[in-house]
């Protein structure tokens, strides 16, 4: 009968004395309550945690750690349904604010980096958020940091990972863009057409002021005329009708050959 009683007990003893040891390592801490309040955070290393006055609250990994969230079907300033899927990048800098101020600091960031998505969604165009990705990435880690400071958590970076439109709203978009750049390639032939008659303008007015200006420009034209492979030219005189036979037989000859 006797074996029936302390065997138990036994038991029970050799249970909580092996619950009062501890060896945490390098990335844990724990957060220790003294009578149900707190006492401290500790670690890492060997603790022995005397039973009934001291208890666990929670052992901490307090190293880098990433966490995707994602906000679902949210309308953009331009009424264009988006899903945004997002990468956060945290850790725990206070592991009491953790513990104590929050019953689970990983749902409640979740809910403060979805809540921060849907706002920022809404608040833009799907243009600017296509191509603002940086600037809205930064803007949400403070954000998020600002609300998550209070429980101990350091928002260290918010990366968006995908932003995920309809198919027929990212070729209507492309369309756009390629309207868009061939208008800017008129634009700029335009522009150097009037430049170049500008500068041609600009020539003729001071080859006009030049004695033998035109002249020397025309020499100047056949001479470049003349480096050409398979050319042939012939000057005469303005309404001269030997010049003009000389060059019909000339030019026979060429198609002949």
């Amino acid at each position: 009968m006797v074996s029936f009683v302390t065997l138990p007990l036994a038991l029970w003893i050799s249970w909580i004395v092996a619950k009062m040891f501890y060896i945490l390592p390098e990335w844990e801490r724990m957060v220790l309550l003294r009578l149900g309040k707190f006492s401290g955070v500790h670690g890492p290393g060997f603790f022995i945690v005397p039973p009934f006055i001291f208890s666990v609250a929670s052992i901490l990994d307090i190293r880098i750690m990433t966490q995707q969230v994602e906000a679902t079907a949210t309308l953009t300033k331009d009424n264009v349904p988006t899903r945004v899927t997002a990468a956060l990048e945290y850790e725990i800098v206070d592991p009491q604010k953790a513990v104590i101020q929050v019953s689970n600091f990983l749902n409640t960031i979740i809910w403060l980096s979805t809540e921060a998505l849907k706002n920022t969604i809404g608040s833009m165009d799907l243009k600017e958020l296509l191509s603002n990705r940086d600037e809205i990435a930064a803007q949400l880690r403070e954000q998020i940091d600002d609300s998550a400071n209070s429980y101990g958590i350091n928002v260290r970076a918010v990366r968006l990972t995908d932003i995920d439109t309809p198919p027929e709203l990212i070729e209507e978009l492309a369309v756009i863009a390629r309207a868009r750049r061939a208008a800017e390639a008129k634009q700029i032939q335009a522009h150097a057409e009037v430049m170049v008659a500008q500068k041609i303008a600009e020539a003729s007015e001071i080859l006009s002021k030049t004695e033998g200006g035109f002249r020397l420009r025309e020499i100047q034209n056949i001479s470049e005329i003349s480096k050409e492979e398979s050319s042939t030219i012939i000057i005469y005189p303005f309404n001269s009708d030997d010049g003009k036979n000389l060059a019909h037989v000339a030019t026979a000859r060429a198609d002949l050959s």
